[in-house]
C-alpha cells in the first residue's frame, strides 16, 4: 500500500538519535580551529572549539528528540560538518561535511554505527577530494531497543580509517560525485485548490473561467530542495523542466520525495506526495544498474478532492498515512550521471539547479487502451447505526473516472478508438462521469455508483444495519482510458504469487516445528495498520498443513514455472501458447518500455534463478537439527521476493470504494488495481480478480485510528474485475452461479452490454451453529478493572448475542447460538468450498449508555451439505482459539467452533439434534453440545501467597486490610487477611489450595483470575485490582515416570529457596519472588574427583554417563522454566503484572556477562495513557492432577500443609544492612542546553532518601562516581531500591535523567545467594579483602545444613568432600605479615564456586561482579537514558557486622612535568624575500608544555621572507608547542631572524606540567568552558605534544610554515604509554618516511624511557593536498614526576635554574632597527662574515656582491647587448655619409 506510513520493524513511538563526536583526523587546512556542527533535520548542535590543530579530539555526546511520525523521522538527514574558526562574530568556513538519513542508521544492524570514520567532502567544491575524517558513533534508539556496545577493538584497529568507514554494508569506500536528474514533464487530474466564489465573480464580470489551482513540483533529496516554476491556473500543467541534485554516489539517503504543491500567497499547500525509493530503481550487484526511472506516470493519493479551507486530512497529502482518494498523476523521469571530477568542465558546486528539459513524445508511456472495471455488490451489512437512518449508496472510482461528487470540471469527451493521443488521454482522465453518461456509440460510459437505499436494522440487540441486497445484487461498471502498462502489474502479480506460496509453506513449516497440540490452534490476522482489512472468498483463511519441506522444495518449481515473461526466443518456443510467454511481445510496444522495465526484468530473472538454485541446494541440506536455520534463509527469500514484487513505476491507479450518505463521503476501502487485474494467464491475474472479496470500510485519515477506527463502518461482499475492454467477455466468470443479468435499456428496445444488476434464482438454505464456549484475557473496560463481556455474532444479514457475564475478563459463556434460515445465493458446491466469514465482536455491557467495543475476530465455519454424514473426522467441529484484535493490538482470545449445516428437502429433521429447548426467543440458553465441549479432569491448584507491594489509594482511601481472591472455572480460594498493610505487607499463611475440574486438553484450560480487595468496616470490601493468568500450562507439574530410577528422591520438588527474580540489574517492575521447583537430578552414586588449582580453571574428571545425565536434567529444567509476572492495574486498563516465579532455574552471569544481560530486557507492550499500576502480588502457584502419587506424599519431611511448596522460608520482617556501590554512569542523556549534564546520585529505599547533591560532577555525560552508601532497611516494608541520576541545576528544581529499580527482597531470598557475591580468591588483607561477614567455611556449612547435604568433610592433602564430590585445592595462605598458615577457606571457596555441581541442591552462586543497568525515565518510557555500573551487598543485622566498605573512589591523576628542549631546526621553508638581494630567509622561533621541552635547532625550514636589498628568500623562524587540550598555554621560542638556509638555533626549553591517568592513558584537564561557566569541567584527552614552526612578521599576522608531531602523521606527538616513532639521530636521516611509514619505525614510550632526543620532521599540506616536508626540528623530551621535578627544577627558555647555553646563530639574524645598540657594537667590535653586510654601511662591498655574485651573468648579458646596440647605432649613423661620399666620388 502506501509506502509512507510504516516500514518493517519500525518502532511505534518516534526514536531518539544519539551521536557521539569522538575526534577528527587529517583535516585539510593550516593552523585550524575546528568546530563540529551536528545537524539532524532542522536542529543543530555544536561541539567545543579546538585551537590550532588538524586532528581535534572531542568525545562529546549529543541527543536529538523528535515528536514526529517514524517515517518523517527516518527521512530526516544527519549532517556532520567541520567548521573552521566559528565564533559569536562569524560563522566560520566549512571544511567538509558528511550526511546520511536516519533511516539508513536504523536499518543497519543494532540500529547503530560504532566508532566509524565519516569521510568529509566540500559540497561547494566537488573537485577538491576528501577534506578529512570524523570519528563518531551514531545510534537511533526506539522504545524497547537496547543498543549493544560492540566489543572494544584495540586502538590500532580503530585507527585503520579505511577499514572503519561510516558506510552501510555493501557501499564501496570510494564514493564518487554524481548528478541526479529529475525531469518533470506534466501532471494531470489535479483537484481544485481554491474556493470557487471569486472564480464565479470573475466569470460573471469578464467571462473568464480559470482553473482553480497554481501547481508546481517540489523535490527533496538528501537535505536539499528543488522546485519547478509555477504554472498558473492549470489542472493540466506542463513544465518540461529538470531539477539537478549533485550528491555522492551511492547516496546514503535512500528516498526521494516528489510533491505537487499549490502556490498560494499565504501558505503553499501540498496536493499530493510520492516517494521514490532508490533501492527499488537500482541494483548494486555486479550486473546491476544505476538508479533510473521512467518516463512514467506516478499516481498520487491523499485527502478527498473537495476543497475546504481547513482540510482535516491534509497530512495525507503530505504523504503521512494511506491516501483515501486519487489526487493527481505526474509524468517524470530520473537518471543518474557519475561525474568525472578531474574534468575542468565540471561545475564544482552542489547547489540544486533547475533547467529546461526536452519534452517527451505523447506515446512514450505506452499506447492508450480502454479498460473496463466491473463490480457487483453481493452484500452490505454491519453498517454503523450512526448513518443507518439515511439512504446509502456506494461509489467506485478509478482515477477520476466514476467520481461524481468532487471530480474536476467536465471537459469535452473526445475519444479515439484507435491509438489514442495525449489530448484524448488528458480529457478522458479528467472527465466527470455520471450514471447516464453515454459514449459515441450510445453505450453507457459508466455506472459508477449504486442506487441509494434505506438500510434495514439487522437486529435490535446488535445495533447494526444492512442494505436489502437479497436476490437483486446491484452492479457498477466504469470505462476508463490508460496507457497499457499491464506488463508491470503482471510481473508484480507473478512475484506476489510465488511469495504467497512460499509464505504459506513457511507458516506450515513453523507450525510443524511447534508441539502437536499447539498446531490445532488457529489464529486470524488483524487488519493492517494502513489498509482496509479484506478476506477473499476462495482463498484459505486458516492455514493448511501440507507435507514437511514442501515450500522449500517447491520454490524452484514456482520460480521456473511462474517466471517472468520477457524471455529469449528459444525459451518462448518451448512454452505453451496458452501461457503468458506469447503476451510479452503483444501487450505493449517496446518503445513504451523504460530502461527500468528492462533492467528490472533482467534483475528479477537473475534473482529467481539464483533463489531456485539455492532452494535446491537447501532442500538437500535440510535436517531436523538444521531446520530452523534453513527456515531463516528461506525467510530472506520471502523478503527479497516481496521487495522485487513492489513495482516502482505506476500504471493504473488504485480503486476506491466509498460509502455515501446524503451526498457525503462516510467510509472507504482502497483496493490496488493489480489485485483485480485480469489476464488470460492465471499466474498474471490479480489475486482478487473475479473473486468475491470481503471488505471492511473504514473512516478516512486520522479518524480511522483510535477508538473511532475500532468499529466497523460497513462490511461488504464485493466482486471486482478489471481488464481491457476487448477482454471483458469473461468478467462475470467468477461470480457465484445461478443468476440472471438485468441490463439497462438504451433505447430502440436494445440493451446495454454490462448488466446494472444481477438477479439470483438459486439459493441454498443453511443453519449456522456458533458454539461460543469461552473468551480469555479480555480488555478491562470498567473502572473496576473488570468487564461485563458479551459477544455479538454476525453472519450475512443476521446477528445474535451471547449472555452478559458480569465482572470477569475470562467469560465462559458455554452457549450455542443458532442462526436459522440462512439464505446463501449460488450453487451448493460453492458454499461448501467457500463459505462466507463470520464476524464476532466482544462488547462490555454498561448499565448506562451503549456497550463498549472490546475487540473483534473472524472465523470461517465448517460446512456440511445435506448429502454428507455428520461424523468424524470433520464433525463435530473442535473448539479453536481465535485471536481477538482491538485496532492493531491483540485483545484476548475466543474459544469457539462454528458449523454451517445445509437444510435439505426434508427440512431441519435431517440436522443433528440440539440438546435442550429449541425456543431461543428470550428462552433458556443452549449449552455447547457434549461432543464439542471439552472432557474434564480434577486438578488441584496450590497458591503460594507471599505478600503485596506498592498498594495505592483506592477512592482516596488507603488500603489497610487487603486480601487476595483466586478464582478458576468457578472455584477458588482466599488468602489470609493482612491485618495492617503498613506494618507488614506479607501474608501470615503462605500456602493454600483448591480443587477444580479442568479440561484434559491443556490448551483449553481457562485463565486463573486474581483479585485484590480491601476489607473495610461493616462487611464492606473494595476492589483494588485484578489480573488474569491466561495460561496455566507453564504451572502444571508433571510427575516423572515411575519406572525411572531414584524416583523417590524426585519428591523434593521445592528446596526451600526463593530464586532470584529480578533477573539481574536492569530495570524491571518490582515484585517477583521465584520459587525453586526443580526435580532432583537422578545422580549415579559415585565419587567424582574435582581438582582445583589456584591459578587455573577447574579440571573436572567426571564419568561420561554422569555428564549425560546432568545435561539431560539441565535440559529438562530449562523446559520447566517459567516466569509469570502480575502487575495488578486499574482504571480502564488490561490487568497485567508481576507474579512470582515457580520452577525457575535462575542463572546469574559472571561479571563479564553483566553488560550482556542488560540487553535482554523484554519489549514492553503498547501502553494506554489511562493505564495505572495499582498493586503487585508476590507469589506463585502449582497445578497438578489429584491424587498425587504415594511416592511424593510419603517422602520423609513432606508437610501436607505446604503441598508442593516444601521448605518455604519464613516471610517475617527482617532487618538488613544494604551497601550500595555506585561505580560510574555512561552515555547519560544531556539535560542542559549546552548538551551536557551535571549528574549526581540519589538513592531511595523505604523512608531513607539520600541525595549526593553536593558532589555533583560538572558537565559530564560519563561521570565516575566511585561512592558507596550504607542503608539500614527492614524487609519486606523497605525492599525496593531506587537508584536515580539527577541533573544539578543552579536555578530551579533538578531534573531526573534516569533511574533503575531493584527488588532487594527477591535477591535476599534467592537460592543463588545474591546477598554478597562470591569472590574468586579468599584474602584477609589488601584491596581484595573478603567482604562477606561469614567466612567460606561458614557459608559452606550453612548451605550443606540447609540442603541436608552430607559434608563438608575436610581431609589431608587439601581435600574436601561434599555429598559425593571431592574437591582438591591449596590450604595455605599468607597473612598481613607475609607468614603462611594453614586454612580451609580456600577449599571451601572452591566448593562454593562450583556449588552447581553438587547433586540435588546445587545451583550457581552469584559471583563477585559489577552490574550494568539501564537508566529509564518515566517521561520517555522504554528508551534508555544511559547506563549505570553498580553492585549491591546485603548483610543481615543479626549476623556479625561486615567490615568497612571497599574504597572505589575514582583514580587520582598523577602529576607529571614534561620538559622539551628545542635545539635546532633545519630545512625550514623560506617565505620572505630580502629587500635588496631577493633571497629567501626566515626569522625562526619555536613555540611549544611540567613536560619539559628543549628546542635545540631547526633545519631546512621553509623560508618565507625576501631579504631587504638582495631579494633573497629568508624566514624569521620560531617554534610553537603545546600539549593537546592546553592550547591556551602554548609556548614560543625566541625568533631566529633572517634565516637564509632554513636552519634555526634555539636552545630553548618548554616546561609543561600536566595530570595524567596511567590506566586510561589520558591527560586530565579541569577548566571552565567559558567566562559564564559556574564551575570547572573535567576533560580527559589523549596525551599528545604538538610542535609548529612559524615565520614571524611584525606588521602582519605571523605565517604558519609547518607542524611537526612526534606521533607520526598526526598533528601532535603522543606522549603516552602507546608507542610513537623514535626520532632520527641526524638531520639527514630525518625524512618524510617518518610520517608516511610510521609503522615500520622503532617505537618508544616516553613514560618508560623518560628521556628522548632526536630529529623529527615538520610537515604541511601543499596546494594539491599532499603532505610535504617543510622542515626538521631537533628536540629533547624529558618526563619527570612532580616529585622529581621539584627536586631538580629547570627554568623556562634559557633561564635559571639549569640554564641552557645561548645558541650560536649567524650574524645575519639581527636587524639593526630592532636592536640598534647591538648593531653599533657589532659593527665596531666584531669582524663580520661576508653575508652579514648592510648596504648603507658598506656600499662598495654591496656593489661588489651584486656585480660579482648575485647578478654577474645578468650584467655580462646587458653589457654585450649594449655593445651590440652601440655598434648598430654607429653603423646606422655613419652609413649615410659614407654612401654620399661614394656617390659623389669624394
Amino acid at each position: 500500500m502506501n509506502p509512507v506510513l510504516t516500514r518493517v520493524g519500525v518502532p511505534i513511538s518516534p526514536p531518539q538519535v544519539s551521536i557521539t563526536v569522538i575526534e577528527a583526523r587529517q583535516l585539510v587546512g593550516l593552523n585550524m580551529d575546528p568546530v563540529v556542527c551536528v545537524e539532524v533535520g532542522e536542529e543543530k548542535k555544536y561541539t567545543s572549539m579546538k585551537e590550532s590543530t588538524n586532528c581535534p579530539y572531542y568525545n562529546e555526546y549529543f541527543v536529538f528528540d523528535f515528536h514526529v511520525p517514524p517515517d518523517v523521522m527516518f527521512d530526516k538527514v544527519i549532517r556532520l560538518s567541520v567548521i573552521h574558526s566559528k565564533n559569536l562574530l562569524r560563522s566560520g568556513t566549512l571544511v567538509g561535511s558528511f550526511k546520511m538519513d536516519v533511516g539508513t542508521v536504523y536499518t543497519h544492524p543494532e540500529h547503530q554505527f560504532y566508532h566509524k570514520w565519516a569521510t568529509l567532502s566540500d559540497p561547494e567544491d566537488i573537485t577538491a577530494g576528501l577534506k578529512g575524517y570524523l570519528k563518531c558513533d551514531i545510534a537511533v534508539v526506539g522504545k524497547g531497543d537496547n543498543i549493544k556496545t560492540p566489543h572494544k577493538a584495540n586502538e590500532t584497529d580503530e585507527d585503520d580509517i579505511e577499514g572503519n568507514l561510516l558506510l552501510p554494508d555493501g557501499i564501496p569506500p570510494e564514493r564518487q560525485w554524481a548528478r541526479f536528474y529529475i525531469k518533470i514533464y506534466r501532471a494531470e487530474g489535479l483537484p481544485r485548490m481554491n474556493t470557487s466564489l471569486m472564480a464565479n465573480v470573475k466569470k460573471a464580470l469578464i467571462g473568464e473561467n480559470k482553473d482553480l489551482v497554481d501547481p508546481y513540483v517540489q523535490v527533496l533529496f538528501a537535505g536539499q530542495k528543488g522546485k519547478t516554476s509555477v504554472q498558473k491556473s492549470s489542472y493540466e500543467p506542463l513544465w518540461n523542466e529538470q531539477i539537478i541534485f549533485t550528491e555522492m554516489f551511492p547516496p546514503l539517503c535512500k528516498r526521494l520525495k516528489v510533491q505537487i504543491r499549490d502556490s498560494d500567497k499565504v501558505n503553499d499547500m501540498a496536493i499530493g506526495t510520492h516517494f521514490i525509493d532508490l533501492r527499488k530503481i537500482s541494483n548494486e550487484g555486479d550486473k546491476g544498474f544505476l538508479p533510473t526511472f521512467g518516463p512514467a506516470w506516478v499516481n498520487m493519493y491523499g485527502s478527498t478532492r473537495n476543497y475546504t479551507l481547513m482540510d482535516e486530512h491534509q497530512d495525507l497529502n503530505e504523504g503521512l498515512g494511506e491516501g483515501v482518494s486519487f489526487r493527481a498523476r505526474l509524468l517524470l523521469s530520473l537518471a543518474v550521471e557519475i561525474l568525472d571530477t578531474s574534468s575542468p568542465e565540471i561545475a564544482s558546486s552542489t547547489e540544486v539547479q533547475v533547467e529546461r528539459a526536452t519534452p517527451v513524445a505523447d506515446n512514450c508511456t505506452g499506447k492508450m487502451e480502454e479498460f473496463f472495471l466491473f463490480g457487483a455488490f453481493l452484500e452490505a451489512t454491519m453498517i454503523d447505526r450512526k448513518i443507518g437512518d439515511k439512504p446509502i449508496n456506494f461509489e467506485v472510482t478509478i482515477g477520476n473516472y466514476g467520481n461524481r461528487i468532487d471530480g474536476t470540471a467536465k471537459l469535452s469527451l473526445k475519444k479515439k478508438k484507435e491509438g489514442g493521443d495525449g489530448k484524448q488521454e488528458d480529457s478522458e482522465l479528467l472527465q466527470r462521469s455520471s450514471e447516464d453518461e453515454a459514449d459515441d456509440d450510445g453505450e453507457l460510459a459508466s455506472v459508477s455508483s449504486t442506487q441509494p437505499m434505506k438500510p434495514l436494522i439487522t437486529d435490535r440487540q446488535v445495533n447494526y444495519f444492512h442494505l436489502p441486497y437479497f436476490e437483486k445484487k446491484p452492479c457498477i461498471y466504469i470505462k476508463s482510458w490508460w496507457q497499457d502498462q499491464r506488463r508491470r502489474l503482471y510481473n508484480a502479480n507473478i512475484m506476489d504469487k510465488i511469495a504467497d506460496k512460499l509464505e504459506e509453506g513457511l507458516n506450515d513449516e513453523e507450525a510443524e516445528a511447534q508441539p502437536e497440540t499447539w498446531r490445532k490452534v488457529s489464529r486470524t490476522q488483524p487488519p493492517g495498520p494502513c489498509e482496509s482489512y479484506s478476506l477473499v472468498r476462495g482463498g484459505q483463511l486458516l492455514p493448511c498443513h501440507p507435507q514437511q519441506h514442501e515450500p522449500i522444495s517447491q520454490l524452484p518449481i514456482s520460480c521456473t514455472a511462474g517466471s517472468l515473461p520477457h524471455v529469449t526466443a528459444d525459451v518462448v518456443s518451448l512454452s505453451p501458447p496458452s501461457r503468458f510467454v506469447t503476451l510479452s511481445n503483444k501487450d505493449q510496444s517496446l518503445s513504451a518500455r523504460t530502461r527500468l522495465d528492462r533492467e528490472r526484468l533482467k534483475s528479477c530473472m537473475r534473482e529467481l534463478e539464483n533463489m531456485g538454485q539455492q532452494a535446491k541446494t537447501l532442500r538437500s541440506q535440510v535436517k531436523k537439527n538444521t531446520m530452523r536455520d534453513k527456515l531463516k534463509l528461506v525467510q530472506n527469500f520471502l523478503q527479497k521476493l516481496r521487495f522485487l514484487a513492489d513495482e516502482p513505476q505506476h500504471s493504473i491507479p488504485d480503486i476506491f470504494i466509498w460509502m455515501m450518505s446524503n451526498g457525503k463521503r462516510i467510509a472507504y476501502a482502497r483496493i490496488p488495481s493489480k489485485d483485480i487485474l485480469y489476464s488470460i494467464v492465471d499466474e498474471e491475474t490479480g489475486k482478487d480478480c473475479a473473486k468475491v472479496k470481503t471488505v471492511f470500510l473504514r473512516l478516512p485519515g486520522k479518524r480511522g485510528f483510535g477508538p473511532a477506527g475500532w468499529t466497523v463502518q460497513a462490511k461488504m461482499e464485493i466482486y471486482l474485475w478489471l481488464g481491457l475492454n476487448k477482454q471483458c467477455k469473461d468478467f462475470l466468470s467468477g461470480l457465484p452461479c445461478g443468476f440472471e443479468e438485468k441490463k439497462a435499456s438504451k433505447g430502440l428496445g436494445l440493451q446495454a452490454f454490462p448488466p446494472i444488476s444481477l438477479l439470483y434464482t438459486k439459493k441454498q438454505v443453511f443453519q449456522l451453529r456458533a458454539h461460543m464456549y469461552q473468551a480469555r484475557s479480555l480488555f478491562a473496560a470498567d473502572s473496576s478493572g473488570l468487564s461485563d463481556p458479551f459477544a455479538r455474532v454476525f453472519f450475512i444479514t443476521q446477528g445474535q448475542c451471547t449472555e452478559v457475564l458480569n465482572e470477569t475478563l475470562c467469560p465462559t459463556w458455554d452457549q450455542l447460538l443458532v442462526f436459522d434460515n440462512v439464505e446463501l445465493y449460488g450453487e451448493a458446491h460453492e458454499m461448501r468450498d467457500d463459505p462466507p466469514i463470520i464476524v464476532i465482536e466482544i462488547y462490555d455491557q454498561d448499565t448506562v449508555g451503549k456497550a463498549d467495543f472490546m475487540g473483534r475476530t473472524f472465523a470461517k465455519p465448517v460446512v456440511k451439505m445435506s448429502d454428507e454424514d455428520y461424523g468424524p473426522p470433520r464433525f463435530p467441529p473442535q473448539l479453536e482459539y481465535y485471536q481477538i484484535y482491538r485496532g492493531n493490538s491483540t485483545a484476548g482470545d475466543l474459544l469457539a467452533a462454528f458449523e454451517l449445516l445445509q437444510i435439505g428437502p426434508a427440512g431441519k429433521s435431517d440436522l443433528p439434534p440440539i440438546d435442550g429447548p429449541t425456543d431461543t426467543e428470550q428462552g433458556p440458553i443452549l449449552p455447547v453440545p457434549l461432543g464439542i465441549r471439552p472432557v474434564l479432569s480434577k486438578y488441584r491448584v496450590e497458591i503460594l501467597f507471599w505478600g503485596l507491594r506498592d498498594l495505592k489509594r483506592v477512592n482516596l482511601a488507603q488500603v489497610d486490610r487487603p486480601r487476595v481472591d483466586i478464582e478458576c472455572a468457578g472455584k477458588g480460594v482466599q488468602s489470609a487477611l493482612i491485618q495492617n498493610y503498613k506494618k507488614n505487607p506479607n501474608f501470615s499463611t503462605l500456602v493454600k489450595w483448591f480443587e477444580v475440574d479442568l479440561p484434559e486438553n491443556e490448551l483449553l484450560h481457562p485463565p486463573l483470575n486474581i483479585r485484590v480487595v480491601d476489607c473495610r468496616a461493616f462487611g464492606r470490601y473494595t476492589l483494588v485490582g485484578s489480573h488474569a493468568v491466561s495460561s496455566l500450562r507453564r504451572f502444571i507439574h508433571r510427575p516423572p515416570d515411575k519406572k525411572s530410577q531414584h524416583w523417590n528422591t524426585a519428591a523434593k520438588l521445592l528446596n526451600g529457596y526463593l530464586a532470584l527474580a529480578n533477573r539481574g540489574p536492569y530495570y524491571r517492575l518490582p515484585g517477583e519472588i521465584v520459587i525453586s521447583m526443580e526435580p532432583e537430578v537422578p545422580i549415579k552414586k559415585m565419587e567424582t574427583m574435582v581438582k582445583l588449582e589456584a591459578n587455573s580453571d577447574a579440571v573436572v574428571k567426571v564419568d561420561m554417563q554422569l555428564r549425560q545425565q546432568e545435561a539431560a536434567a539441565a535440559e529438562a529444567e530449562e523446559k520447566e522454566e517459567l516466569e509469570i509476572a502480575e502487575e495488578i492495574k486499574l482504571d480502564d486498563s488490561p490487568m497485567k503484572g508481576s507474579k512470582g516465579q515457580a520452577k525457575t532455574k535462575e542463572k546469574v552471569k559472571a561479571p563479564k556477562e553483566d553488560k550482556k544481560k542488560k540487553q535482554q530486557q523484554p519489549p514492553e507492550a503498547p501502553e494506554k495513557k489511562n493505564k495505572q499500576k495499582i498493586d503487585e502480588l508476590k507469589g506463585s502457584m502449582c497445578v497438578y492432577k489429584v491424587p498425587l502419587p504415594d511416592d511424593i506424599t510419603k517422602e520423609a519431611g513432606y508437610d501436607p500443609n505446604f503441598g508442593m511448596f516444601q521448605g518455604i522460608p519464613n516471610n517475617d520482617p527482617i532487618n538488613v544492612l544494604v551497601r550500595v556501590y555506585i561505580v560510574r554512569a555512561t552515555d547519560l542523556h544531556p539535560a542542559d542546553i549546552n548538551g551536557k549534564a551535571d549528574p549526581y546520585i540519589a538513592i531511595r529505599l523505604g523512608k531513607t532518601d539520600i541525595k549526593d547533591k553536593e558532589n555533583y560532577i560538572s558537565k559530564q555525560l560519563n561521570p565516575i562516581f566511585g561512592k558507596s552508601f550504607d542503608i539500614e532497611a527492614t524487609f519486606p516494608m523497605e525492599s525496593m531500591l531506587t537508584v536515580a541520576v539527577y541533573d544539578w541545576d543552579l536555578v530551579g528544581s533538578d531534573d531526573l535523567i534516569g533511574e533503575t529499580k531493584i527488588d532487594l527482597e527477591n535477591r535476599y531470598y534467592s537460592k543463588h545467594r545474591a546477598t554478597c557475591g562470591i569472590s574468586q580468591t579468599y584474602s584477609t588483607h589488601g584491596y581484595n579483602m573478603w567482604r562477606d561477614p561469614g567466612k567460606p567455611t561458614q557459608i559452606l556449612s550453612k548451605l550443606c545444613k540447609e540442603g541436608k547435604v552430607d559434608g563438608p568433610h575436610y581431609g589431608p592433602g587439601g581435600r574436601v568432600k561434599v555429598a559425593n564430590r571431592v574437591f582438591t585445592g591449596p590450604r595455605e595462605m599468607e597473612d598481613e605479615n607475609g607468614q603462611k598458615k594453614q586454612t580451609d577457606e580456600h577449599l571451601a571457596l572452591a566448593v562454593l564456586r562450583h556449588w552447581e555441581e553438587i547433586p540435588r541442591v546445587g545451583c550457581k552462586l552469584v559471583p563477585e561482579h559489577v552490574e550494568t543497568t539501564p537508566l529509564l525515565n518515566p517521561d520517555k518510557p522504554g528508551i534508555e537514558q544511559g547506563r549505570l555500573e553498580m553492585w549491591v551487598d546485603m548483610f543481615p543485622m543479626d549476623m556479625p557486622a561486615p567490615g568497612p566498605a571497599i574504597d572505589i573512589s575514582p583514580r587520582k591523576p598523577k602529576r607529571y612535568e614534561l620538559r622539551v628542549i628545542v635545539w635546532n631546526t633545519d630545512e625550514v621553508i623560506l617565505e620572505d624575500d630580502d629587500f635588496f638581494t631577493g633571497e629567501k630567509s626566515s626569522d625562526i622561533f619555536v613555540r611549544g608544555y611540567e613536560l619539559r621541552v628543549v628546542i635545540w635547532n631547526t633545519d631546512k625550514v621553509l623560508l618565507e621572507d625576501d631579504a631587504f636589498m638582495a631579494g633573497e628568500k629568508m624566514s624569521d623562524i620560531y617554534v610553537r608547542g603545546w600539549l593537546k587540550g592546553q592550547q591556551e598555554d602554548k609556548q614560543d621560542t625566541d625568533v631566529h631572524y633572517h634565516s637564509l638556509t632554513g636552519e634555526g638555533n634555539f636552545n630553548w626549553r618548554y616546561v609543561f606540567p600536566f595530570d595524567y591517568l596511567m590506566a586510561e592513558e589520558k591527560i586530565v584537564i579541569s577548566k571552565k568552558e567559558s567566562m559564564f561557566s559556574w564551575d570547572e569541567t573535567e576533560y580527559k584527552i589523549p596525551a599528545r605534544l604538538t610542535l609548529q614552526v612559524w615565520d614571524a612578521d611584525h606588521f602582519s599576522a605571523d605565517d604558519f610554515l609547518a607542524h611537526g608531531e612526534d606521533a607520526g602523521q598526526r598533528v601532535a606527538a603522543e606522549c603516552s604509554t602507546a608507542a610513537w616513532a623514535c626520532g632520527a639521530k641526524t638531520a639527514k636521516q630525518c625524512s618524510m618516511d617518518m610520517v608516511t611509514n610510521e609503522g615500520d619505525l622503532p617505537l618508544v614510550s616516553i613514560f618508560k624511557q623518560k628521556r628522548v632526543k632526536g630529529w623529527w620532521p615538520f610537515v604541511a599540506r601543499n596546494e594539491n593536498d599532499e603532505l610535504e616536508l617543510t622542515g626538521k626540528v631537533e628536540a629533547e623530551l624529558h618526563l619527570l614526576t612532580a616529585e622529581e621535578a621539584e627536586k631538580s627544577p629547570a627554568g623556562l627558555a634559557r633561564n635559571e635554574p639549569d640554564p641552557l647555553e645561548k645558541p650560536n646563530r649567524p650574524d645575519t639574524s639581527f636587524i639593526w632597527f630592532l636592536n640598534p645598540l647591538k648593531s653599533i657594537r657589532y659593527f665596531i667590535w666584531h669582524t663580520r662574515p661576508d653575508t652579514s653586510f648592510i648596504w648603507f654601511l658598506n656600499p662598495l662591498k654591496s656593489v661588489k656582491y651584486l656585480i660579482c655574485t648575485r647578478y654577474k651573468w645578468l650584467i655580462i648579458k646587458i653589457v654585450l647587448a649594449l655593445l651590440l646596440l652601440i655598434m648598430v647605432g654607429l653603423f646606422l649613423y655613419s652609413m649615410p655619409g659614407y654612401m654620399v661620399k661614394k656617390l659623389l666620388g669624394a
